[in-house]
């Protein structure tokens, strides 16, 4: 059997630690901010020992070394590890938050204090804009995971999910949202779908969503609702072959309406029951599993 690696990459602040808590959950080895240098002599230590399963969460504190990374990861596949990578993603307001909240230096900051609050604020703008310029090129080749608006319990399902899913030339993804939260940063596509009939006006289905039979009846009773999952399911089985070819492992498809709970979620539920009969197909509910 060979070693499975899991690597973990993404923003400060996005929620690596808790990525890793989970993996172990899972029963991976799991190794915090290894550096680039010692990633090949401790992959191949971890075969030496007959490991199977092993997580290693990488970021900026890497330093100079980061740009290795890439070609160490082809380098591990071409001798036969099973690689898949994980990035980790939120946005520069949440980011922002967050560092606020704990009070934590960001580690490409180089202020030491003594200077008022807004100035504080644009050096830490400043460092989390550098970071993405630093993890543009680990970012192309990874799953992405938009944390900006879910729990640490949501993060820890969402990875959990997509570690338990089984093996494909493809994983799909497909997660509803409000717009008035934002669009998930992780979205490769994103439909929008707020012109449809919206049960919220309904007051016996205001209090419901998407996956309650009552909405689910509803919703089928319109053609426009119909239709627009006939042109979306028409989409992507035009060009997920395409993506395959391409040797994309992982796709997130995002469908948006105004909260989030009826129309995206009764989307959702029924495109990955349509795509799970070929591909691997998970669910998310970005609003729903909040307040789950």
């Amino acid at each position: 059997m060979s070693l499975e690696l899991l690597l973990i990459t993404g923003m400060s602040g996005s929620g690596k630690s808790v990525a890793l808590h989970a993996l172990e959950d899972a029963g991976y080895y799991c190794v915090d901010n290894l550096p680039p240098e010692l990633l090949i002599p401790f992959i191949a230590l971890q075969r030496e020992r007959e490991a199977e399963r092993v997580a290693i969460a990488m970021d900026v504190r890497s330093g100079v070394s980061l740009p290795l990374v890439p070609q160490q990861l082809e380098r591990l596949r071409g001798e036969g590890v099973s690689l898949r990578s994980l990035f980790l993603d939120a946005t520069t307001d949440a980011l922002v938050r967050r560092y606020s909240e704990t009070r934590r230096r960001h580690p490409l900051s180089r202020h030491d204090g003594g200077v008022d609050a807004p100035e504080q604020q644009r050096v830490l703008v400043q460092a989390i804009e550098l970071e993405r310029e630093l993890l543009a090129e680990l970012r192309d080749g990874a799953d992405v995971i938009d944390t900006s608006l879910i729990r640490p319990a949501q993060l820890q399902s969402y990875i959990k999910a997509l570690i338990a899913a089984p093996e494909s030339a493809l994983t799909l993804v497909f997660e509803s949202f409000a717009f008035k939260r934002g669009v998930p940063l992780d979205a490769d596509y994103v439909f929008d779908v707020r012109m449809l009939p919206n049960p919220h006006y309904v007051p016996t289905l205001r209090a419901l969503n998407g996956r309650d039979a009552p909405v689910i009846e509803w919703l089928r009773e319109h053609d426009d609702v119909a239709r627009m999952y006939g042109d979306i399911e028409q989409f992507l089985q035009r060009w997920l072959d395409a993506l395959v070819r391409d040797h994309r492992s992982y796709v997130t498809v995002a469908i948006g309406c105004t909260g989030g709970q009826h129309r995206s979620v009764f989307l959702v539920e029924q495109l990955a029951r349509g795509f799970g009969g070929r591909w691997s197909a998970l669910k998310r509910h970005r609003e729903l599993d909040a307040m789950s």
